[in-house]
């Protein structure tokens, strides 16, 4: 009994999803380096095919993982997003504008850097976006392990500025990762969406209609070239806040998909993603532009970013640091946005589909969120160290002074 409660006290703790992340990312590595490798690179390729009358969709697992699964996540998102607009942190504008600033400046600093390190090479070039991300639950669960030692106001800045980057990544991906369009298919894409929007005027009580015209919507977005995990981010704004019975569908399905996308679908994509192949890596390996500029711009460009664009708008007076919040926390904060991992994973994988570029990739996404990791949660520790008392300081006064 003691073990099941302990289990269930794991997975309440807010650290409990990056754990879980750390875990599966380190099962990947060990796998992918061992004599498991061979089998685990056939199950991810091993194709698996949805088919009506010769019809459908044929995708290697790997494909189906960061293409279906990973809608779920973005669904999620998207749900996450359209609550906090309605009815949360991103409600109130002026509550916004100091981490949504810092937001931008963590996505735009980290793409600067990769860029530098990358502009001469036409092919890694394309990976500019792929620092510019921030893993919400590895983040959030680095924070959480430092329980009430941080400021509260300082957990909300970071889960708004998570939540915005999220944004920014999703609107990156719609308007850079379009490889080919289809317009037939765009075109009947409107045929579910215009049945969500009139399920979600009518204040429709139940979910599944939504969840299978949103599965409609997903092959449809799929077949037309953009990539599909959009339709995740669009049928979560179609999700009622209020049915007709004056309840929340929004809120029951982010509650029942919560714990499925945080300790299931994002951990079966960290396993399937962060397998980086260590045999025959050699010093240039290790240094060479695409994994250094992923680094660079996670470590170092993420810290730059977030902190230089909040210090300039509190410093013209534009806003001001959340109450309890001091400049060390901004910075470990801003060090913690460096941890890109399944944002920076899933774009990698958007930018490049040659094993090649792909271990480099997940190479430098993994030593830079590893990185950025350690040096917030550092920063942060450091910061919340507690203060020498008073009464013991002076009774080691009085002590010295009646040994004297």
């Amino acid at each position: 009994m003691s073990l099941i409660r302990s289990i269930d006290q794991f997975f309440r703790h807010d650290a409990a999803g990056g754990v879980l992340l750390m875990l599966s990312a380190l099962l990947a590595l060990i796998v992918a380096n061992s004599g498991l490798s061979d089998g685990y690179n056939a199950l991810l390729t091993t194709p698996f095919s949805v088919l009506l009358n010769g019809e459908g969709l044929s995708k290697p697992l790997i494909l189906w993982i960061n293409d279906g699964l990973m809608a779920v996540f973005f669904f999620l998102i998207g749900l996450e997003l359209k609550r906090e607009m309605m009815e949360g942190k991103l409600k109130n504008p002026s509550d916004v504008i100091l981490p949504g600033m810092a937001a931008v400046g963590g996505m735009v600093a980290p793409a600067l850097v990769f860029l530098a390190f990358n502009w001469s090479d036409p092919v890694t070039r394309g990976g500019w976006a792929i620092p510019a991300a921030t893993d919400i639950a590895f983040a959030v669960g680095v924070l959480a392990l430092l329980g009430k030692r941080v400021p509260a106001a300082l957990k909300v800045f970071l889960l708004t500025l998570a939540i915005l980057d999220d944004l920014g990544a999703i609107v990156i991906i719609a308007l850079f990762y379009t490889e080919e369009l289809h317009v037939d298919y765009l075109l009947l894409a409107l045929v579910p969406l215009a049945a969500l929007y009139f399920l979600n005027r009518a204040g429709a009580h139940r979910i599944a209609p939504i969840v299978i015209l949103g599965i409609v919507l997903w092959v449809l977005v799929l077949k037309s070239g953009v990539h599909a995990t959009l339709a995740g981010v669009v049928t979560a704004f179609f999700v009622p806040m209020k049915d007709k019975y004056g309840k929340s569908p929004l809120h029951a399905l982010e509650d029942g998909l919560s714990p499925y996308v945080l300790f299931l679908i994002v951990p079966i994509f960290a396993f399937a993603n962060a397998g980086v192949v260590l045999k025959g890596l050699t010093l240039p390996d290790l240094v060479s532009a695409l994994p250094l500029g992923i680094a660079g711009g996670l470590v170092v460009g993420k810290q730059a970013g977030v902190f230089l664009a909040t210090w300039a708008l509190v410093r013209m007076g534009w806003a001001r640091l959340p109450q309890g919040v001091t400049w060390l926390h901004i910075y470990g904060l801003a060090c913690l946005a460096g941890i890109g991992f399944t944002m920076s994973l899933f774009i990698g994988g958007l930018s490049f589909d040659d094993q090649t570029h792909m271990n480099a990739v997940r190479l430098g996404v993994l030593a830079g969120s590893a990185i950025s990791a350690i040096i917030g949660y550092a920063v942060l520790r450091w910061v919340a160290r507690p203060a020498p008392q008073a009464g013991h300081a002076t009774e080691k006064s009085h002590t010295a002074v009646s040994a004297e």
